[in-house]
C-alpha cells in the first residue's frame, strides 16, 4: 500500500511539473515577454493563449492570395497581407505573435545594419517543427564556427576565376531554352508562353550542370524532388508546431522523409562517385561539387585532421543548398524581369541596344556581360521591387540589446526587405514604380549609405551565391533579348506570391516576338 501511495505521489509530481511548465510556455512566459515589450514603447497585438496572431495572419494570407491584383496595385498587402497590416497598424519596429513566440518587425535601417554585423548574437531563425528543416541546411543554417568553416571551404567555389569557367555552360542551357522557343514561334512568328516554368527549367538546368557536371540528369532529378519538398513544407510551416508532431505518420510527413531520404541518396551516390574518380587521378574542380570536395581535401591534409574538413552529411546538405538556392533566385529574378520589361518596352529596347552594342552576333562572354550598365540597372530595380526572400528571420537566443531596445532571449526578430525596398522615406515619391535610372550612380549613392537594400542580405553572411546569379541571370537576359521581343499577354494576371521565394502564383503569360536576324 506504502508502495502504490509513493508512485501515485511520484506520479502526481511530474503531471504537477509537466504542467506548470506548459503554463509558462503558454502564458506566463509570453505575458512577461510581451510586458517587456510594451515597456520600452513598442507596439503590438495583445498575446492570445497558445495561437497568438497565427489564426489571423494565416487568414490573412489565404484571403490575399484567392484572386490577382491589377498591374497598378500595390503588391505589399498580397505578398506581406499580415506584416504589412501590422507595420502600417503598429509603427515600423512593432511585435506579432507565432504561438506563443513573440516576433519583432522592423525596417528601421540601423537596426539592420546592426544586425548583419552582429551574426553571432543574431542566428538564423530555428524551432518550429524540425521537418522544416529537411529542405536544405549547409551555409545557410549553420552558426559560429560550424559557419567559419564551411565559408571558407566553399568560397573557391564562387571566386570570379571559377565563375569565367561556367559561363559556358551557362550558355548551352540558355542555348537549349532559346531553341524551344524558337520552335514554338516559327511557325506564327510570335505566340502567347508562359515563360515560368521555362526559366525554372533553365535555370535547373545550369544548376544541375554546374553543380554536378557529367552527373547532370541525376542532378535534375533533386530539382524535381527538392520543388516537391519545398511544397509540402511551406503547408508544414503554416501551422502551430506541437512539439513531436513530426512523428505523426500523416500523408505529409511520410512524404516529406520519403523525399528526404531519396535525395540524401541521389546526392551521395554522386558524391561518392566523384570521390572514387578523384582518387583515381582523374580531373575534377571544374563543377561546383568538384571545387567542394578539392577544396574540402586541401582543407583536412593542410590541417592533418578530418574535424577540419566537411562530412559527407555537411557536403550532401551544401548540395542540397547550391541546388535551392540557385536555381530559386536566378528563375525569380528573370521572371520578374520579363514581366517588367513586358510592361516597359522603352527598357526592353534600351536594353537590347546595349547588347548590340556589346555583343553584336557575337557569343556572350564574360568580359561582355561585364560591361552591361543597363542592364545591371534593371537586375538592381528588380531585385528591389521583387527581392528572391520577401523577410529575413533570426532567433534571439538571449537577452540582446538592438538599438535602444532590449529583446528578450526566446524571441524572433524579422528584418523585412521588401518593405525596406518600398520604403518612400528611402526611395521617393515613386517608390511604387519601375525606375532602373534610380541605380544609374549605384547602390550606394541612391540608399545614401544605409542599409536599406538587401536583396542578398548583408555583412559577413551575405549569399555566398549573388555572383553568380547575376551572370547567368545576365548570360540568359542577353539572350532572350537578342532573339525575341516581348509584351505582357492579355491573359497574363498579376499575382506575386511568397513561398519561401517570390513566385508570380499564376504563372508569367508573355507574348513572344522572334527577332529578325
Amino acid at each position: 500500500m506504502l508502495l502504490y501511495v509513493n508512485l501515485l505521489n511520484n506520479f502526481c509530481s511530474v503531471v504537477v511539473v509537466y504542467v506548470w511548465r506548459f503554463y509558462n510556455w503558454v502564458w506566463l512566459k509570453p505575458k512577461k515577454m510581451e510586458k517587456c515589450l510594451r515597456d520600452q514603447g513598442l507596439k503590438g497585438n495583445s498575446y492570445k493563449l497558445l495561437y497568438g496572431d497565427v489564426k489571423e495572419m494565416v487568414k490573412m494570407i489565404t484571403d490575399a492570395y484567392v484572386k490577382p491584383i491589377n498591374l497598378t496595385d500595390d503588391i505589399l498587402p498580397r505578398v506581406l497581407s499580415f506584416a504589412h497590416y501590422s507595420v502600417t497598424t503598429h509603427g515600423n519596429n512593432c511585435f506579432t505573435w507565432a504561438g506563443p513566440i513573440p516576433v519583432l518587425h522592423t525596417t528601421d535601417p540601423a537596426m539592420i545594419k546592426e544586425v548583419f554585423g552582429n551574426y553571432q548574437d543574431f542566428q538564423k531563425q530555428r524551432g518550429g517543427n524540425p521537418l522544416t528543416r529537411l529542405l536544405a541546411k549547409g551555409l545557410v543554417d549553420v552558426e559560429g564556427e560550424r559557419w567559419v568553416k564551411h565559408r571558407k571551404i566553399i568560397n573557391p567555389a564562387f571566386h570570379v576565376e571559377k565563375l569565367k569557367v561556367m559561363v559556358p555552360t551557362f550558355y548551352v542551357s540558355c542555348d537549349d531554352m532559346i531553341n524551344k522557343w524558337e520552335e514554338i514561334v516559327k511557325e506564327e512568328s510570335s505566340c502567347e508562353m508562359d515563360v515560368w516554368p521555362h526559366l525554372q527549367t533553365m535555370a535547373s538546368d545550369v544548376i544541375s550542370r554546374t553543380a554536378f557536371g557529367s552527373s547532370y540528369v541525376e542532378g535534375r532529378k533533386i530539382f524535381e524532388l527538392q520543388r516537391e519538398l519545398a511544397e509540402l513544407i511551406i503547408t508544414v510551416s503554416q501551422s502551430i508546431y506541437i512539439p513531436g508532431s513530426q512523428y505523426l505518420p500523416t500523408k505529409n510527413n511520410k512524404r516529406i522523409k520519403v523525399i528526404y531520404k531519396e535525395v540524401k541518396s541521389l546526392t551521395s551516390g554522386i558524391i561518392d562517385k566523384r570521390a572514387d574518380e578523384m582518387k583515381a587521378g582523374k580531373s575534377c574542380n571544374d563543377d561546383l561539387l568538384g571545387i567542394l570536395l578539392e577544396s574540402n581535401y586541401k582543407e583536412i591534409k593542410q590541417l592533418g585532421n578530418n574535424k577540419f574538413g566537411l562530412s559527407i552529411d555537411d557536403i550532401i546538405e551544401e548540395c542540397k543548398l547550391f541546388y535551392f538556392a540557385g536555381q530559386e533566385t536566378t528563375a525569380n529574378m528573370l521572371v520578374w524581369t520579363m514581366i517588367l520589361l513586358g510592361q516597359h518596352i522603352d527598357w526592353q529596347d534600351r536594353a537590347r541596344d546595349e547588347v548590340v552594342k556589346i555583343f553584336g552576333k557575337k557569343k556572350p562572354d564574360m568580359d561582355g556581360l561585364g560591361q552591361l550598365k543597363v542592364i545591371n540597372m534593371i537586375f538592381l530595380e528588380v531585385l528591389r521591387l521583387y527581392p528572391p526572400v520577401v523577410a529575413i528571420p533570426r532567433m534571439i537566443h538571449k537577452e540582446t540589446e538592438l538599438g535602444n531596445i532590449t529583446l528578450p532571449g526566446g524571441s524572433f526578430l524579422v528584418l523585412h526587405t521588401m518593405l525596406s525596398h518600398y520604403d518612400p522615406r528611402i526611395w521617393g515619391d515613386d517608390v511604387k514604380e519601375f525606375n532602373p535610372e534610380r541605380f544609374s550612380q549605384g547602390v550606394s549613392k541612391v540608399t545614401k549609405g544605409q542599409t536599406v537594400y538587401f536583396p542578398f542580405g548583408g555583412g559577413p553572411r551575405v549569399c555566398i551565391g549573388q555572383n553568380f546569379a547575376m551572370l547567368e541571370a545576365k548570360m540568359a537576359l542577353v539572350m532572350i533579348l537578342s532573339r525575341f521581343s516581348f509584351e505582357l499577354s492579355p491573359s497574363y494576371s498579376h499575382a506575386p506570391r511568397s513561398i519561401i521565394t517570390l513566385q508570380p502564383q499564376f504563372g508569367a503569360h508573355l507574348t513572344l516576338h522572334k527577332l529578325k536576324c
